[in-house]
């Protein structure tokens, strides 16, 4: 039978804290002592279980994932799902808990309500706000956090983000390589820095080319199938019809689609589009979805891992530091930009998901330290 605590510490020669303190990797315990206790544990078959590693180091083995985003956008957007299955995952092989939490009210009383009282141990915010009040109470608070996006903060901030500019510039850069001219874009909210980064990422290409967008080839939406729709509905009531459009999320895309198709018209062959996110569905709709490709669970995944790695490295009395990794994104090349055949075949490649698919890579992973 497995020993308890108390009963390791009784066979070590040590008391019930010190043994806490090896387990949980805590510095301050000798070499001797710390081999004794080890040496009685692999004897025993001793496994210490959450209630007293929490017990002991004083945690509770749960984070937080704050999404400052309306319910109807969380639950119909495939990219949060992916997300919350990388989160769970790493939480999961490091013997964490997640609690999800959906936050759109900024108040001194729901920042209190989750990260007071000690139930949480640190926080991923997921959607980064170009201006987030919990963001900065969690600054004021010294409270651990990771947060997925980029941040405008100037403050020290570990951030998990995909390479959001560059995915769009090769999306818009594979549209002008096309030979289309007038090329028009759903962006994402203006108010979230993903958002502001695709539609830079637009802008990039296209200045590079020489060209502006005229105001009217700039719609904005908020992520989900029915701005999509909307921002469809208002480009195809313009005189000047753009031949193609990057959209910013694939959720948006899909709606755009239903909105040509509602016209009379067809993609790719009336008009073009590109999108972001490469969520599963992008490859099984009626029209294949040419997209930028972001490893989205891979950022849930590597933010809960940073977050718990962060958590007990301060346990062991080492110092936070903060640092910015930037995945990359690749563009997934299929029906809905047309004119694939201009393209050298040697580049092809399969994907699991759809023979019919070509990959541009983007860069490698960047993480690189942040000064305040």
């Amino acid at each position: 039978m497995a020993l308890t605590l108390e009963q390791v510490a009784t066979l070590a020669g040590v008391s019930r804290s010190t043994v806490s303190r090896v387990v949980n990797d805590h510095p301050n315990v000798n070499a001797e002592t710390r081999e004794a206790v080890w040496g009685v544990i692999h004897e025993h078959g001793f496994h210490p279980n959450n209630a007293a590693r929490t017990l002991a180091s004083r945690r509770s083995q749960m984070i937080g994932l704050v999404i400052p985003q309306a319910l109807s956008t969380v639950f119909s957007d495939p990219y949060f799902p992916i997300l919350i299955q990388g989160i769970a995952a790493a939480c999961e092989e490091q013997e964490y808990y997640l609690m999800l939490s959906l936050v759109r009210a900024q108040s001194p009383t729901t920042f209190r309500r989750l990260v007071g009282g000690g139930h949480l141990d640190g926080v991923i915010v997921a959607s980064a706000l170009a201006t987030d009040p919990f963001v900065d109470r969690l600054l004021i608070e010294n409270f651990p956090f990771v947060l997925i996006g980029r941040s405008l903060s100037e403050a020290p901030i570990t951030t998990i983000d995909a390479d959001n500019v560059h995915g769009a510039t090769m999306a818009t850069q594979h549209l002008l390589r096309l030979g289309y001219k007038r090329i028009a874009t759903i962006s994402g909210p203006q108010d979230m820095v993903a958002g502001m980064d695709r539609l830079e990422g637009f802008r990039v290409a296209l200045r590079a080319a020489g060209t502006t967008p005229p105001p009217e080839y700039v719609q904005e939406g908020d992520w989900s199938e029915w701005s999509g729709q909307r921002g469809m509905s208002t480009l195809l009531s313009l005189a000047s019809l753009p031949q193609a459009v990057f959209i910013a999320s694939d959720a948006m895309a899909i709606g755009a689609l239903k909105v040509i198709r509602s016209a009379g018209m067809q993609v790719p062959g009336d008009i073009a589009l590109v999108s972001f996110d490469d969520i599963p569905l992008a490859s099984s709709l009626e029209t294949p979805l040419t997209t930028v490709r972001q490893p989205i669970h891979q950022l849930g995944y590597t933010a809960a891992s940073v977050l718990i790695d962060r958590l007990r490295n301060s346990d062991r009395g080492g110092e936070a530091t903060a640092t910015r990794i930037v995945l990359p994104t690749e563009l997934v090349v299929r029906a809905s930009c047309g004119q694939q055949s201009r393209f050298a075949t040697a580049q092809r490649q399969p994907d699991a998901r759809d023979s019919h698919t070509r990959h541009i890579k983007g860069g490698t992973p960047q993480p690189e330290p942040v000064h305040g």
